[in-house]
C-alpha cells in the first residue's frame, strides 16, 4: 500500500488538552563521537520537535558542552569515550542512568561510529528500540544477525542493508520490498528501507512512501528521520502500548512526514539547498496539511 495523508492522519498520536510532559514518552538517544556530534543533535531536535515529552541525549563527554548548547530543551549524559567513540566502559553509567530515567523508547546508532558499547547494550537492554546507522553497522559484523524479541525498529539505507543481508540491495521495488520483509523475518523488528519510495514492513503488511525526492540526499537527512521516529513512537507507544503495530504506524507517520518537509522545503528553497537541519522548520506545516486536509 502506498501511504497518503489521510492514512497518516489516522496513525498520528493525540495530543489531549489536559496532558503533561510525563503523557508523551521519555526518549533515550544514544548517539555521536567525536567527529559527528551534529548527528545526536539533530535526533534530538527531531524528536523534541514532534512532541515527545522528555529527550535525553547519551553522547561523547567532549560532546556534551556542544551539544547542551545547541540543545537546551534536552537532558545531557556525557559518557567516557575511547578514540572519540563511546567506550565499553561507559556501559556501566548508562546501565545507572536507564535505572532512574526509565526511558519509553530508546534511540541508538546516529553518528557513534565504532563505538564498542552498541551489540552489548542491544544484547542487554529489552526496551523498546530504533536501531539505526552506526548500530545497523554494528550488528552486521556479528557472525549471526540478533533477534529482537521485544518491540524495534531498523532503519538502514541501502547500502547498510547489504550488509546487514550480506546480498546486494538493487533499486527495483520489488526487490526492495522482499529485502525489508527478509530483514524484518531475521530479527523481529520493523524494516525501514530508506531511499526513494521508502519500505515499511513488519515482515506481512507492506507500506510505500511517496513523499520526499533528492532534497533529502544529503547528510543528516537520515538523523533528523531517526529521530522523529523515535519521537512519534514514544508518543504513540505511550499512549497505546509498545507494540509492532505502535512501532509500524509511528515509522509510517516519520516517514511521510519526513519526506513531505523535504518536498515542501524545497518549492521554497529548491531540491538542491535544503539542509537536514532546515527539514524540521517545515514540520508544523506539514503536521497542519496532514491533519486539515489528509494530504
Amino acid at each position: 500500500m502506498r501511504l497518503n495523508g489521510s492514512f497518516i492522519k489516522s496513525f498520528l498520536p493525540s495530543r489531549p488538552q489536559k496532558s503533561h510532559k510525563g503523557n508523551f514518552g521519555r526518549v533515550l538517544i544514544i548517539a555521536g563521537s567525536e567527529k559527528m556530534s551534529g548527528a545526536a543533535v539533530l535526533c534530538a531536535r527531531a524528536a523534541l520537535k514532534v512532541g515527545a515529552g522528555i529527550v535525553a541525549l547519551a553522547l561523547p563527554k567532549k560532546s556534551q558542552c556542544i551539544a547542551a548548547a545547541a540543545l537546551p530543551e534536552m537532558l545531557t549524559l556525557p559518557l567516557s569515550q575511547k578514540e572519540g567513540a563511546i567506550s565499553k566502559t561507559a556501559f556501566t553509567k548508562l546501565k545507572k542512568f536507564i535505572q532512574d530515567f526509565s526511558p519509553s523508547v530508546i534511540l541508538i546508532g546516529p553518528g557513534l561510529a565504532q563505538s564498542e558499547l552498541i551489540v552489548k547494550f542491544l544484547k542487554t537492554y529489552k526496551i523498546p528500540c530504533v536501531i539505526d546507522a552506526d548500530a545497523l553497522n554494528a550488528i552486521s559484523r556479528e557472525k549471526k544477525l540478533l533477534s529482537f524479541q521485544h518491540p524495534c525498529i531498523c532503519t538502514p539505507h541501502p547500502k547498510e542493508m547489504e550488509r546487514l543481508l550480506k546480498k546486494p540491495v538493487s533499486e527495483d521495488e520489488k526487490q526492495r520490498i522482499l529485502c525489508a520483509r527478509e530483514l524484518s523475518k531475521k530479527t523481529g523488528a520493523i524494516s525501514v528501507l530508506k531511499g526513494f519510495g521508502t519500505v515499511l514492513t513488519d515482515g506481512e503488511k507492506i507500506y510505500i512512501n511517496p513523499t520526499g525526492g533528492p532534497a533529502l540526499a544529503k547528510g543528516g537527512s537520515g538523523d533528523v528521520l531517526a529521530g522523529m521516529l523515535t519521537g512519534l513512537w514514544a508518543q504513540s507507544g505511550t499512549e497505546k502500548g509498545f507494540t509492532r503495530k505502535t512501532a509500524l504506524e509511528a515509522a509510517a507517520c516519520a516517514v511521510y512526514l519526513h519526506g513531505l518537509c523535504a518536498d515542501l522545503a524545497a518549492k521554497k528553497l529548491t531540491d538542491r539547498c535544503v539542509l537536514a537541519g532546515e527539514l524540521l522548520e517545515y514540520l508544523p506545516q506539514a503536521f497542519r496539511r496532514v491533519m486539515r486536509t489528509g494530504k
